[in-house]
């Protein structure tokens, strides 16, 4: 099972298909999800790693839950089964195209498990707001500085 991680700068051509990492095609020889994100952008699988993201979530709700159902009715109308095809592409929806604001100027980023398509001047907006102190902060209140380190 590959990781993604890594962020690449590509650009759709006129059909909305766009070139896929050449490191990366490998790992989507047998198949590729597209799948709106909770972000502004779209979602890049292989199949089995979609179906167990969707099966963990909808599996903490009861199954007469209406919750679940709604999930379900996310994950599964919102995604879209693709093949690279011989040049290593995939073909963009317009709904997905539609969902992630996608310009002609794009990143690709690895994300473990998926890789994330986002239009350039998004992704780049959205990167400058990380900030790793607050994202670690729940996990590092508690440590004790080695002596010596500056705190």
């Amino acid at each position: 099972m590959a990781t993604f991680r890594g962020t690449f700068d590509y650009t759709l051509d006129a059909k909305n298909r766009l070139t896929v990492p050449a490191k990366w095609r490998p790992s989507l020889a047998d198949g590729i999800v597209l799948s709106k994100s909770t972000a502004k952008c779209i979602s890049v699988w292989t199949p089995e790693r979609f179906d167990a993201y969707t099966e963990t979530a909808v599996s903490q709700l009861h199954e007469l839950d209406q919750r679940r159902d709604k999930l379900e009715r996310y994950y599964q109308a919102n995604s879209h089964d693709v093949d690279l095809d011989a040049a290593g592409r995939i073909m963009i929806p317009a709904f997905l195209l539609e969902h992630a604001g996608l310009s002609k100027e794009v990143v690709i980023t690895g994300v473990r498990s998926r890789m994330e398509i986002w239009d350039k001047a998004t992704w780049q907006a959205y990167n400058a707001e990380l900030d790793i102190e607050e994202l670690t902060a729940p996990f590092t209140s508690n440590v004790v500085p080695f002596p010596g380190t500056p705190s």
